[in-house]
């Protein structure tokens, strides 16, 4: 058995060096002056990137978020440097009083010379609707607490992309905690780790105070990647062994495309950087998936992804055009209401849609990438605006979508450039429940 500093150990370590300087002196240069020479748009200055430490002691959690799994099941996973600490949540409804425990996996992952600490996801449940749980990871350190989501609307959601963990992800959290919510989604760029593996262990400590408290749902961006060469061609490593998401509850076999269910709502999170042709395992799965739907028990379906099929912004002008044309007829047919995008730094918001023309029967195409990232905005714009183009700016925010009942949900867009969020755009949305869908007979479950 080979031990670290054993001289074939040594040599493929050199080797790895090697490849790490040969891509950041010939190809990263390449890269960046081949996106800027094909961009006429100019970023604004962005704001520091911030390492949030770990303060706690080494045997105690830390990143520690919750996700949604099935109707009334909770997944909490979070990071321990103690290799012998156990994958268990205990819970109940009062604070110290653990009425119940549970029990999970824990996993590690290595990337180059970076060797991940414990993580753990254990799922506790069944859970009651709309009630506060405590909870506590690994039988030590603090004490958590979480609310769970209504079963019946009303439900609001807070919508923020490319989220970062910069001075400006910390301002949009702030305006964020201004007001409650009950789901968070994020479609798309996390960490911007970009291969640097500390910063997923930043960005988990970060965004904790939220993330322990409300349900973060997500979905992948181009940043979440993180291929490099011959040593790791297989994307999404780590990303997938933090960020477990219910997909075998929907019937996917992939962490990069699912949907769930909560308070009369469709939610599907799709991959922008999986395959997504005509026939391919996510096309197929997304027809499945919409099929399933009783519009008259689910009124509203919602899609993110991550690359958008609508901009109008200079930024990543076309990348979602291949995307939309495999897979917008689906969404047309099913009558999803809204698609929230990210990837261009800036917001967005269309009128309905289908096929590039204005369409009561289309979705609402909402672009949501202005969280904070570390390369700041996107902020050129093609002139004159396209007319199915109904709001648009480059600044930083997120976006809340409260759906009031069956057939009315509002939709505001919180700019956080001052002190205080300022809706800077809002728009009443009626449900396309009511409206017939077009998937085939024998397919589908609407009969309005």
């Amino acid at each position: 058995m080979e031990t670290w500093w054993s001289s074939s150990s040594t040599s493929r370590a050199l080797l790895h060096r090697a490849s790490i300087l040969f891509f950041s002196i010939f190809i990263v240069p390449h890269l960046v002056l081949s996106d800027s020479s094909s961009s006429e748009y100019v970023r604004s200055p962005p704001r520091s990137v911030i390492f949030t430490q770990h303060e706690r002691s080494t045997t105690q959690p830390q990143q520690v978020h919750i996700s949604l799994v099935g109707k009334d099941h909770m997944r909490v996973s979070w990071v321990t440097e103690d290799k012998k600490a156990p994958s268990i949540v205990e819970y109940g409804t009062q604070p110290g009083k653990y009425e119940a425990s549970a029990t999970g996996d824990r996993l590690r992952y290595e990337y180059f010379f970076y060797f991940s600490d414990e993580i753990h996801h254990v799922v506790i449940g069944p859970l009651k609707p709309s009630t506060t749980y405590y909870y506590r990871c690994s039988g030590v350190g603090p004490e958590f607490s979480f609310r769970t989501p209504p079963t019946k609307l009303p439900i609001e959601f807070v919508v923020v992309g490319d989220l970062g963990q910069t001075e400006w992800t910390n301002s949009t959290l702030e305006h964020v905690q201004q007001k409650d919510y009950d789901v968070f989604l994020l479609p798309g760029d996390l960490s911007y780790a970009d291969t640097e593996q500390p910063l997923w262990d930043s960005f988990g400590r970060q965004v904790e105070p939220l993330a322990s408290q409300r349900p973060w749902m997500t979905t992948t961006g181009n940043h979440e990647i993180e291929t490099y060469l011959f040593d790791y061609p297989r994307p999404f490593k780590s990303y997938n062994a933090r960020w477990l998401m219910p997909y075998n509850e929907s019937g996917s076999t992939s962490n990069l495309y699912y949907s769930f269910d909560v308070a009369e709502t469709h939610i599907i999170m799709l991959g922008s950087y999986t395959d997504y042709k005509v026939g391919s395992d996510q096309y197929n799965w997304l027809v499945s998936d919409l099929a399933k739907i009783n519009r008259n028990q689910t009124p509203w379906i919602f899609v993110l992804n991550h690359a958008p099929w609508y901009n109008s912004n200079e930024a990543h002008k076309g990348e979602g055009e291949s995307m939309r044309k495999a897979m917008e007829e689906l969404l047309y047919n099913a009558r999803v209401d809204v698609v929230f995008a990210g990837h261009v730094h800036a917001y967005e918001r269309f009128t309905r849609v289908y096929n590039n023309t204005a369409n009561s029967c289309g979705p609402i195409y909402i672009t949501i990438g202005d969280g904070g990232n570390r390369e700041g905005l996107a902020m050129t714009y093609e002139h004159p605006a396209p007319s199915i183009s109904m709001f648009r700016e480059p600044s930083f925010g997120h976006g809340r979508l409260n759906v009031i009942d069956q057939t009315t949900a509002h939709w505001s867009w919180h700019r956080n450039n001052e002190t205080d969020a300022v809706v800077a755009d809002e728009v009443l949305i009626k449900s396309l429940s009511s409206t017939a869908s077009r998937i085939p007979n024998g397919l589908g479950h609407d009969e309005l």
